[in-house]
């Protein structure tokens, strides 16, 4: 195995001219790359080569553009994480809600194994969990102000406030495991089937975790395809060999998820903020057209619509 060797600054910029870039001041750039490292920025070059075979910039790409991508990328992931966490916290409190209102607030009425789904190969994923969840609340019941509130005046934490404590993962994994009715009831409230919602949370829970690690969002993959919507159709999206070619494993999946688990006012913000980055990137793109990167990302010319659609047609 070849070992990856240090590069300094210098030799870093060596590596991209030699590739065609045209870098018109070194000294920006070298800021650029001890500030935000080579191997972050350099993940970004894909979209500007002339072909997956010819590793070779399209003539005229600016060490610019690159950082443009890149800083693009930083700016649409952070509207991404923003809104996930409004999701998140939703998902956790109608969760929380349900469950609650059912099987009680303390931890030894809704932590039961009897609470949860009977069927007998999942029995062991109900124990897991509940374990993990018990470990929570010794772990973080002294440390968070919520908590320990509960733990030092009652002597127990209820679902309601342990869920500020749980991973967006781990909510999604209750979901997962909770009895059909259950499902059902929380399902309702956001209009969404249930076998949808238990493929959307992972997705959810996934994106939330690249997000906050920072990794590159824009061209990243779903772990399953989602299933044909309502916005597929109403969106006339383009179909290959009878499969809608964007929203079903690429980043505007993500968004469709989106949009059916937000109200519609948090997600036209989002659109909103989401086509003001863009705009920027298109502003500062040379030697490629904005439509590229959009085709990256599995956004159809008409993404913007989708944020207009009503409440009225979903699920019909």
């Amino acid at each position: 195995m070849i070992e990856k060797q240090f590069k300094n600054l210098n030799e870093q910029i060596e590596i991209f001219k030699h590739k065609g870039m045209v870098i018109q001041d070194e000294k920006y750039a070298k800021q650029v790359l001890l500030r935000e490292n080579y191997f972050f920025l350099n993940g970004y070059r894909h979209l500007f080569y002339k072909s997956k075979d010819e590793k070779k910039f399209i003539p005229g790409t600016t060490f610019e553009e690159l950082y443009s991508l890149f800083l693009f990328d930083r700016s649409f992931r952070n509207v991404i994480f923003k809104y996930l966490l409004v999701i998140e916290n939703n998902l956790k409190s109608i969760t929380s809600y349900q469950l609650s209102k059912k099987y009680g607030y303390r931890e030894r009425d809704y932590l039961r194994a009897k609470n949860f789904t009977h069927d007998v190969s999942r029995q062991r994923q109900v124990n897991d969990l509940l374990k993990k969840m018990k470990r929570q609340i010794r772990v973080n019941g002294s440390q968070h102000s919520a908590t320990l509130h509960y733990v030092s005046n009652y002597g127990y934490i209820p679902l309601w406030i342990l869920v500020k404590v749980l991973s967006f993962g781990i909510v999604s994994e209750m979901f997962s495991i909770l009895k059909p009715e259950d499902q059902e009831e929380i399902s309702k409230i956001y209009n969404v089937e249930v076998d949808d919602l238990l493929v959307y949370l992972p997705i959810l829970a996934n994106y939330r975790n690249l997000c906050a690690h920072e990794d590159i969002l824009y061209e990243n993959k779903t772990q399953k395809q989602i299933d044909d919507t309502i916005y597929h159709q109403l969106l006339d999206i383009p179909k290959e060999n009878g499969e809608y070619i964007y929203g079903k494993q690429d980043l505007f999946a993500l968004l469709i998820i989106m949009r059916q688990m937000l109200i519609a006012e948090d997600f036209k913000n989002m659109t909103i903020e989401l086509e003001n980055v863009i705009q920027t990137l298109n502003y500062n793109l040379t030697s490629i057209k904005i439509e590229k990167v959009l085709h990256r990302m599995g956004f159809p010319e008409n993404w913007k619509e989708l944020s207009g659609i009503e409440r009225s047609v979903d699920n019909e």
